[in-house]
């Protein structure tokens, strides 16, 4: 017997995901039973038997796969943020064949042929607008993506993309292991000289729930930067350095046969297709089309920025030897961070973690819903009661200012060892045209931030409020989806205009009239103070070559090692990365440095960032240049929202992102405003 709809959780879409009923022996027997159902849609498709139309042909191939998206979107959700040895073992045992399935698609001789029917058919010549684009981009796509192979050729691209799938999911293992086997116990007190109290009542805290003496501390993310950036004792910053920068390259948790082999296979794939290498394939459909121009973009920023990246570094140095005398050392890595907040605090008399007890979560978000309600029209409530991952996780229902349902979302934002690092937006349901209403959607935001402790709220630094904006623009980019298709819908945009929603959103975040609303003291309720604000922004753009030629060496590495690095002359792509990285780095990397085998925007996904990291830089363009806009006409305007959210927001990949941008500025990008921004110009 099939097994029931009741008893497995993953086999129907739920729009109030049971979390607390889905588990590892629920995945298997889901994919086995969707896989079914959907190649036999996919065989419907292909054999349909009338005339081909929009609907049979191009809505059906649209929605032929929801059911598995919505199952496999759980599951990997799920192994992100809660995983276990067992739903590790079962995820990585459904993967396969669900890889080989999606990479099957285009590769069905009957349902390419059948979208060929339609494409040449009368109907399809009256298609305007996304109906017009989803039929044209499917074409492209199908091409790109092996539908004019040989039987031979489209064998080879499913094995390649199978064992794609399988390795760059160990890759993202790995690093999640060698992160959670670091961990580093101070004893004494006088240790943790240099630290701020929010860190140090974490380390204690931490160690408590370790059962240990002493003060805990981590690779993730709140712990890491605040050993490097505030601790005197520079041994100990050398060791949480060095370990952060080979997770992934040593044993058992080596990634470096994983990457190249990723490599290896990515440049098979992007031959096997007819292009010249993976970059070529992975960015036909983006903005930059190519890898050359994405190159050459990154290139002519570096060197709007190399001069002012090697004045900061000089002066860095000249800052160290006033203080400690004209024989101190050149800086070494791990004393980067250190020296220049100290410098920092110098220039600008300002220590960011003054800026702590104004940032509490909960008033952070609160102001963050007060803001997209003014600019947007939205009210955002929490409702008690839905089924979590976890006990710390918050779920959220978003509602149009006429009572119109847009969806929910949950709120992750504490590291745990069953969690990987980072920050991410994801979504769970894209809803879509049903009747009189549009279903609602559904997603998530997940973080690592500063946890709570000692009885306090949870504190946060600048930073990790920009992280907050910054994957909430992506939930709007979702949650204000209004695209018919699900191809085109919500996130599903060129990679290097994804990151637009999102960063714009961080822009927010150094506003006097949006800081008020969410930047009050947590005990008092007082604003920021005017001095402090003050200070905080002349320290904006302090070190920014250097924050704009880190970002700018990720793009470049990437790029590299995915058009012109070759095994045979280029030798161990470790180090390869590795000289490249020299080029942006402010101090000389030690020879064990490997930040590449731990890289996983680049090689957790069998895509991913992968020839693409140059998006970030691509958006921040743009965002810088869309912000303007606020800037000039009001940060709070709701005419200047309104268009944002109708002529970018809502669109999707509905049409060409160029013309969404055209449309809301009214002219191309212009990039003098990033490095106006960033105090470059």
């Amino acid at each position: 017997m099939p097994e029931s709809y009741d008893a497995n959780p993953l086999l129907s879409i739920q729009f109030r995901v049971p979390f607390d009923r889905i588990g590892p022996e629920c995945l298997e027997p889901a994919v086995a039973r969707l896989l079914e159902e959907a190649r036999s849609r996919l065989a419907a498709i292909a054999a349909e038997p009338g005339e081909r139309t929009f609907a049979n042909t191009m809505l059906a191939l649209d929605l032929m796969t929801e059911p598995l998206d919505y199952a496999m979107g759980v599951a990997r959700h799920l192994e992100s943020v809660a995983t276990t040895p067992e739903l590790r073992a079962a995820f990585n045992a459904a993967q396969p064949a669900v890889s080989a399935f999606y990479s099957g698609i285009p590769l069905d001789a009957g349902l390419w042929q059948g979208v060929k029917a339609f494409a040449s058919s009368a109907e399809s010549g009256r298609l305007t607008g996304e109906r017009r684009r989803f039929l044209e981009k499917t074409v492209e796509s199908f091409r790109r993506h092996g539908a004019d192979l040989d039987p031979a050729g489209k064998k080879r691209l499913e094995e390649l993309d199978v064992e794609l799938t399988q390795i760059t999911t160990k890759f993202a293992e790995n690093v999640l292991d060698s992160t959670n086997a670091f961990e580093l116990a101070i004893e004494d007190e006088s240790g943790l000289a240099g630290l701020p109290p929010t860190a140090v009542a974490a380390a204690r805290e931490s160690a408590e729930r370790k059962g240990r003496e002493g003060w805990r501390f981590t690779l993730q993310g709140p712990d890491y930067f605040a050993v490097t950036t505030y601790l005197d004792d520079a041994a100990i910053r050398r060791r949480f350095y060095e370990a952060f920068t080979v997770r992934g390259a040593e044993e058992p948790w080596d990634n470096r046969a994983l990457l190249s082999r990723i490599l290896e296979l990515r440049a098979e794939k992007a031959r096997l297709l007819g292009f010249r290498d993976f970059a070529d394939l992975a960015l036909e459909d983006r903005m930059a089309h190519n890898g050359a121009r994405a190159l050459s973009f990154l290139e002519d920023l570096k060197a709007k920025t190399e001069a002012r990246f090697h004045e900061e570094n000089r002066a860095l140095l000249a800052f160290r030897r006033s203080v400690e005398g004209p024989q101190a050392p050149e800086l070494e890595p791990w004393d980067v961070a250190y020296y220049s907040e100290k410098q920092r605090a110098a220039l600008y008399d300002f220590d960011e973690e003054a800026l702590r007890p104004y940032f509490a979560l909960e008033g952070v978000v609160a102001g963050l819903f007060s803001l997209v309600s003014r600019l947007y029209g939205v009210r955002v409530s929490e409702e008690a009661g839905a089924p979590v991952w976890d006990p710390g996780v918050r779920y959220y229902n978003m509602r149009d200012e006429g009572g119109e349902f847009l969806g929910g979302f949950y709120a992750d934002w504490y590291p745990r060892d069953n969690k990987r690092g980072g920050a991410w937006m994801g979504a769970l349901i894209t809803g879509g045209p049903e009747r009189d209403r549009f279903r609602p959607h559904l997603g998530y935001i997940c973080g690592n931030l500063t946890p709570r402790v000692g009885g306090k709220p949870a504190l946060l630094t600048h930073r990790d409020v920009e992280t907050i904006f910054h994957e909430f623009g992506h939930l709007l980019h979702h949650m204000f989806s209004r695209v018919e298709l699900r191809s085109l819908a919500g996130t599903n945009v060129a990679w290097d205009f994804v990151e637009l929603p999102s960063q714009i959103m961080e822009n927010w975040c150094w506003e006097r009239g949006a800081l008020d609303l969410f930047g009050r003291h947590w005990e008092t309720g007082a604003p920021i103070p005017e001095d402090l604000f003050r200070k905080m922004k002349r320290a904006r753009t302090f070190r920014a070559a250097n924050a704009q030629m880190r970002q700018l060496g990720f793009g470049v590495v990437d790029l590299l090692l995915h058009t012109s690095y070759s095994p045979e002359r280029d030798g161990d792509p470790v180090a390869y990365a590795r000289r490249i990285i020299q080029e942006f780095s402010p101090a000389p990397l030690p020879p064990r440095h490997a930040m590449i085998a731990g890289f996983t925007h680049l090689f957790a996904d069998p895509v991913g960032y992968g020839a693409g990291y140059y998006s970030y830089k691509w958006a921040e363009v743009l965002d810088a240049d869309a912000f303007t806009r606020f800037r000039d006409g009001g940060i709070f305007s709701r005419e200047i929202g309104g268009e944002f959210r109708d002529r970018i927001l809502a669109k999707g990949d509905s049409e060409d992102p160029a013309e969404l941008y055209k449309k809301f500025m009214g002219r191309e990008p212009d990039p003098r405003a990033l490095l106006e921004r960033s105090g470059l110009a």
